[in-house]
């Protein structure tokens, strides 16, 4: 059977890849304007998964930096085949009772080079799938800071495959697909507060209870080994994220130019407000501070990115620095997760902030196709944002708990051993020091129980 599975796997791929293509949309169609932006943004959403490696490599001790960075590159390649295969076709293929797509474009059959009115008339069916599929890249790996240091690399691996297909994709086709039930509802999620912050924060935070504290918390100082790497990380995340949220109006017009500077303005104000607060609090602003306020301002702007203002902007990043930096700094110590880079005190707190926000102070001036929130007379989007944030909470967090259980079945333990954690991931998962090439022949020594690198051929 092992023999005969990649033959299997071979002939399937062959069979889809001989298919014939959908024929071309004229040119007039396309929008090469359009296009030439979506792809560009598509560009900087990749960027972004690579910045969140260095963002969190630097937050790790220095054991453990390859092995953080390594998570998220490996998720670039995992989703990239994945999204292809299946991932697209079930967030955004025809509709399902509502609750996900079809397997009408399995292994992107029919997804040619016609735009797809349903979801972009101006661009490409391909370029709106590639647009997505950095969505799909970067919310995975989002999840990692919460459990760093500590999860065995193959057990993360089908952990992570698992997610994509259960979690991500079905709630972007609740939020995004034509017919979804959260799009029905009216829920307004410009890009992705509840599909990619609400869901990794919360699905972060089960896996940080799931997997158990770091050793030597609360008895060592666990202290980032690189700041500069996190900040360059930080800078990276930022300028992104100007594809992320601008990108997602698909054209390139007034609404991606709106997008725009609230992005820039929430993310400001955001990084303000964490300062701030450290120097209430502490006596001082730290640059790690002033970095994690600036990714909740970004994360809280999201959801409203394309319906709020440059003033509400402002309100929104400033509140997002001040109750993100409440959670990080007060609420996990109080309540004892082992929360390690802040992916919930961050994403998942600043994410439902911002789709709550979103309720309060959308506006159709600044988007047609929106609604007006609370504070423009309309409270019954706030009621569809707190019914979808409250859902997507319920959703990502069962679903996380019941493929962590099923995982753990299957490799028998999902954390790396006691011994494994002392040493580090870089050398016991990948046999690698980002440091110290002695450390690294030494540390394989150990793995392997075999003679150093260093006394035999290279």
């Amino acid at each position: 059977m092992k023999k005969t599975f990649p033959v299997i796997l071979v002939a399937l791929l062959l069979f889809f890849a001989l298919q014939p293509e959908s024929a071309n949309a004229a040119e007039s169609a396309v929008n090469t304007g359009d296009t030439t932006f979506i792809l560009f943004s598509s560009a900087l959403v990749m960027l972004m998964t690579p910045g969140l490696a260095l963002f969190y490599g630097g937050m790790v001790r220095k054991k453990n930096v390859l092995g953080t960075i390594m998570q998220s590159f490996i998720i670039i390649a995992i989703i990239s085949v994945q999204w292809v295969l299946i991932g697209y076709t079930l967030a955004f293929g025809s509709d399902n009772f509502h609750l996900i797509g079809s397997m009408e474009w399995l292994g992107f059959q029919g997804v040619g080079m016609a735009p797809n009115p349903d979801y972009a008339a101006t661009i490409p069916h391909q370029a709106f799938a590639t647009f997505q599929l950095m969505f799909a890249i970067i919310t995975p790996a989002l999840i990692t800071g919460a459990f760093a240091e500590r999860m065995r690399f193959s057990a993360f691996i089908v952990f992570t495959l698992l997610w994509a297909t259960f979690v991500y994709d079905p709630l972007a086709h609740w939020v995004w697909g034509v017919d979804g039930w959260m799009r029905n509802l009216g829920t307004l999620d410009f890009a992705g507060g509840t599909v990619v912050h609400i869901s990794s924060g919360i699905s972060g935070l089960v896996a940080a209870y799931f997997l158990g504290k770091r050793k030597g918390l609360g008895s060592e100082a666990l202290v980032p080994h690189n700041i500069p790497m996190t900040l360059m990380g930080a800078g990276l995340l930022w300028f992104g994220w100007f594809g992320f949220n601008a990108g997602s109006a698909l054209t390139a017009g007034s609404l991606a130019a709106s997008a725009f500077i609230v992005t820039n303005t929430a993310a400001g104000a955001g990084a303000l407000a964490w300062a701030a607060c450290e120097v209430y609090r502490h006596g001082k602003a730290t640059a790690l501070g002033i970095a994690s306020g600036a990714i909740a301002g970004l994360v809280s702007i999201t959801p409203g990115a394309g319906f709020v203002g440059p003033l509400s902007a402002i309100v929104i990043g400033l509140l997002s620095g001040i109750i993100c930096f409440f959670f990080v700094s007060v609420i996990k110590h109080k309540l004892g997760y082992d929360d390690s880079l802040d992916a919930f005190g961050i994403h998942g707190v600043g994410g439902t902030w911002g789709a709550l926000a979103t309720g309060l102070f959308a506006s159709q001036s600044i988007n047609p196709a929106g609604a007006d929130g609370l504070f423009f007379g309309n409270p019954h989007l706030l009621t569809a944002q707190v019914i979808s944030v409250l859902a997507t909470i319920a959703f990502a967090g069962l679903s996380t708990f019941i493929i962590l259980k099923l995982v753990k079945a299957i490799f028998g333990n999902i954390r790396v051993s006691e011994e494994d954690e002392i040493i580090g991931l870089d050398l016991t998962q990948h046999g690698e020091d980002a440091y110290d090439s002695s450390s690294l022949e030494s540390g394989l020594a150990f793995i392997t129980h075999t003679v150093p690198l260093s006394s035999g051929p290279i």
